[in-house]
């Protein structure tokens, strides 16, 4: 599972670094303030996350088991719903696709709960 996890540590750092120049270059003077600044969250919720995979990915090198997959699976179905979601609000202005951005950040917390475990578990 490491090498799943750094792979998508990988595609998510690169989309994350992308995004944020689409919108900086690309999106500046296409979408509003306000909604330049949610994609923005996007991508900076997306590229802390993509280190979180790989530290995910380091750890289950060394550690693996199964709260470090779970961490894993929840940081990339965090990006891909609160991150993701936030980028189809913007671009297609459908304001109802925030609905679905708290399960993403739930998907977060789940993963950062996991990792906590794992760390108690360790002594």
């Amino acid at each position: 599972m490491a090498r799943l996890w750094l792979l998508l540590s990988a595609l998510s750092g690169f989309t994350g670094v992308a995004l944020g120049a689409f919108a900086a270059h690309g999106l500046k003077s296409r979408l509003t303030p306000e909604y330049l600044a949610i994609f923005q969250t996007g991508t900076h919720y997306q590229l802390i996350h993509a280190l979180a995979l790989f530290g995910v990915g380091l750890l289950a090198l060394h550690m693996p088991g199964r709260l470090v997959n779970i961490a894993g699976a929840a940081f990339a179905i965090g990006i891909l719903l609160f991150s993701g979601s936030l980028y189809l609000l913007t671009l297609s202005g459908i304001s109802k696709l925030g609905i679905i951005t708290p399960f993403g950040g739930l998907a977060f917390l789940v993963g950062w709960l996991c990792l906590g475990l794992t760390a108690w578990k360790l002594a």
